[in-house]
């Protein structure tokens, strides 16, 4: 797959708006394999941050991306369980800056899980 695809560039630069793009490309099975319950949502989020991290994202830049993440899934997923259903409630009453602060909150739990 080109460089064009991806949301994070060789040069470590973040195109935000190729988010939406990676996520339709996750295939049905596992889309449902990650979002079948809240631990193995936690599980492919932490490991997603890790390679952020090390590619040098900072917290900032992975609270913008967990913002595109949460209001793709906002839009297109139903959720599975309580612990999303909860989540979506949050995100759709949330304002603009409540949802980019549960943002950061949902990277720093995933991160619990290294």
């Amino acid at each position: 797959m080109s460089e064009h695809n991806h949301v994070v560039s060789k040069d470590g630069s973040v195109v935000m708006q190729r988010v939406d793009e990676a996520l339709d490309r996750i295939g049905p099975g596992q889309k449902e394999a990650i979002l079948e319950n809240f631990q193995s949502f936690q599980t492919y989020l932490g490991k997603r941050i890790q390679l952020a991290l090390k590619i040098g994202l900072n917290e900032e830049q992975l609270a913008m991306a967990a913002e595109k993440v949460a209001d793709y899934l906002a839009k297109h997923e139903e959720p599975r369980n309580s612990e999303e259903k909860l989540l979506l409630e949050l995100w759709r009453v949330g304002s603009k800056e409540e949802r980019h602060q549960l943002a950061h909150m949902l990277v720093k739990l995933a991160q619990e899980l290294k």
